[in-house]
């Protein structure tokens, strides 16, 4: 599965120690994460991460662009409620992408180590279908 990877500057910290303790779930799937988050996460771990750009730099628009194509599967995206956003408008577009496009979504801690757990026993294999169903040309 593709799995993207966004965290706050406040949550870069917990989303390295999210990673660390997920990394053999997580080195399974390809991954993408926005450019900071994805360097943290790498100088951490053994994972392998293709980086987009810092997120206020665009890079919630490239994996909003990804999920818009059906090419991530899940997202977890470490918010910070607390703290104002400069790029919260993209911040809430890659949000709405995630509910059009039906991509299960995790905005904190918990639920993202649920989707994680849940992934590990096969409890997202759904998206594989309708990646599938998708991608096959309908004969008519």
């Amino acid at each position: 599965m593709r799995i993207a990877l966004i965290a706050h500057d406040k949550k870069k910290d917990l989303m390295v120690r999210l990673a660390t303790a997920y990394e053999p779930i997580l080195q399974q799937h390809e991954l993408f994460a926005t450019g900071a988050t994805g360097q943290r996460i790498m100088d951490a771990t053994d994972l392998r991460i293709e980086k987009m750009k810092s997120g206020p730099l665009g890079g919630d628009q490239q994996i909003g662009a990804l999920i818009s194509e059906n090419k991530i599967d899940l997202v977890i995206f470490l918010r910070d409620p607390l703290t104002a956003q400069p790029h919260e408008p993209d911040v809430n577009a890659l949000i709405r992408l995630s509910d059009v496009y039906e991509i299960p979504l995790a905005t904190n801690i918990g639920t993202a180590e649920m989707l994680l757990r849940g992934l590990q026993a096969g409890f997202l294999d759904w998206r594989k279908t309708i990646v599938e169903l998708k991608e096959r040309p309908m004969n008519l």
